[in-house]
């Protein structure tokens, strides 16, 4: 059957309400974002941790991308993003079916009413097929389940974390997803989260930070030294999470418009912003660069824009870097070793600094810095803008969402653990928490020895090592 080519005039794929570049555009953000996380963060957290958990890590992130998106269009996309059920929940359903997902995209309960009941703002309908935005909003809710998992490195049992999965996604991701994007309650109250200073990272900090106490510390030998096995490679799993942030702030618009280009831009600011802020505070505090310290202060910059980044002015994306630099980075290297309260819970990867501080942090400067002009081009509610161009109400909004985040996590995240707990131990038994890798997978990141293990001639041969190698110098084994 002839369709008339790739540029006919009437062709079945290419109804009226297309817009190629937007579908086109949204399709690569998405793809961005997917690469944030696969690979990026399996690179990521495979490289930062201490090698005897560097398989044990990259797993943890790999099932979560997996297990998420068969989630989530089995049920969860719209819970997230579906038909009104309850101030805070979509009506859930499978979006699985051929007429859905090559219709045009909606969000149904995002219509916006005065309150003499007429339309102020119609349902959010971009110009490009549904199967493009459950795919887009999938890779967001499958990042925030793996920025989750950097709470509880080595030492969460594999088979709590794959129960765990689902059942946060489920229970705690949607929730705030529907209440501040796909219509519900806190969206139609005008509470600005421009691509998930809340919905991601606020919740990922939070849910992580509770799980974290939950499952328990990491035994005492890893927690003192828990040095990087590659920190080169963690350097490229941070660039792949960096460069998709163009993909993850400027795809939130849904439509490849001034908005998306502005939000890059500033994404790109605050992150080098931070980063320089965050080096030289430990260049200043501890004598000397720190390339670990670069990452953790590039993360905290983008996360505290996302909340912001289509909204506020660019000279506002420096104030967000500067911030996200200095008050995250007093918290971790200063607050944190004087509060015995925080070091009874050992947060991996500091996620609740990185990401659920800085994520508050973005929100709450969102309310103060939005720019009415921007906020119009966007956002549902007319007249929107942050407290420094007139409206100090905002500021209370954004602070009201944030405490529903945190109150949602808590005691999600709690709840779920504690019924995994029943049917499945939270923490690996102590054998594999000695061994790692080698003891939960049977696999082994380098096919190098000597990261601690005690000396066994069968298995490493030592009669026949090369003599010579040890005569020179080479440090071969470890007794």
């Amino acid at each position: 059957m002839d369709n008339g080519g790739a540029y006919g005039e009437h062709l079945p794929a290419v109804p009226a309400w297309l817009n190629k570049g937007d579908n086109a555009w949204q399709m690569t953000a998405a793809t961005l974002v997917g690469l944030q996380s696969m690979p990026g963060l399996v690179i990521l957290y495979g490289s930062i941790v201490k090698k005897k958990w560097a398989v044990n890590s990259a797993f943890m992130a790999l099932y979560s991308f997996a297990a998420v998106l068969i989630c989530w269009v089995l049920l969860c996309y719209r819970l997230a993003f579906g038909d009104h059920l309850i101030p805070f929940w979509g009506r859930g359903n499978v979006s699985l079916s051929q007429q859905f997902l090559i219709g045009r995209a909606e969000v149904p309960a995002s219509g916006h009413m005065f309150r003499n009941g007429t339309v102020e703002t119609r349902p959010n309908e971009p110009f490009f097929p549904m199967a493009s935005l459950v795919y887009f909003q999938f890779t967001f809710a499958a990042i925030t389940t793996i920025l989750l998992a950097g709470s509880v490195l080595g030492r969460m049992n594999i088979k709590a974390w794959m129960a765990f999965v689902p059942l946060w996604l489920t229970f705690c991701y949607t929730v705030g997803a529907y209440s501040l994007w796909g219509g519900g309650f806190l969206y139609h109250w005008g509470v600005i989260d421009y691509s998930g200073g809340y919905v991601i990272h606020l919740a990922s900090g939070i849910s992580g930070f509770t799980a974290a106490y939950w499952v328990g510390p990491r035994l005492k030998s890893d927690r003192e030294r828990y040095v990087p096995n590659n920190i080169l490679l963690m350097l490229a799993g941070s660039g792949l999470l960096w460069m998709g942030w163009s993909g993850f702030n400027g795809g939130a618009p849904y439509a490849a418009n001034l908005i998306s280009s502005l939000a890059i831009l500033n994404t790109n600011i605050s992150a080098a912003t931070s980063l320089l802020v965050w080096t030289s505070l430990d260049v200043i505090y501890f004598g000397k660069p720190s390339v670990i310290g670069a990452v953790q202060g590039m993360i905290t910059g983008l996360a505290c824009i996302t909340p912001g980044a289509g909204v506020v002015p660019s000279w506002a994306a420096i104030v967000y870097g500067v911030l996200s630099g200095s008050i995250p980075w007093y918290s971790m290297m200063i607050l944190h070793k004087k509060s015995t309260l925080l070091q009874q819970v050992d947060d991996t990867l500091a996620v609740f600094y990185t990401h659920g501080e800085a994520g508050f942090l973005g929100g709450l400067l969102t309310g103060l810095l939005a720019h009415p002009s921007l906020c119009q081009m966007i956002l549902p509610v007319t007249n929107t803008r942050g407290a420094f161009y007139g409206d100090g109400y905002q500021f209370v909004k954004q602070l009201v969402a944030a405490l529903f985040i945190i109150a949602w996590n808590f005691v999600s995240t709690t709840l779920i653990l504690l019924l995994i707990r029943v049917f499945i131990p939270l923490r690996m038994p102590e054998e594999q928490l000695l061994i790692g890798d080698d003891a939960v997978h049977g696999e082994e990141a380098y096919a190098l020895w000597g990261d601690g293990e005690r000396f066994d001639a069968t298995r490493h041969n030592a009669q026949e090592m090369d003599q010579r190698e040890l005569s020179n110098g080479i440090r071969v084994i470890e007794l």
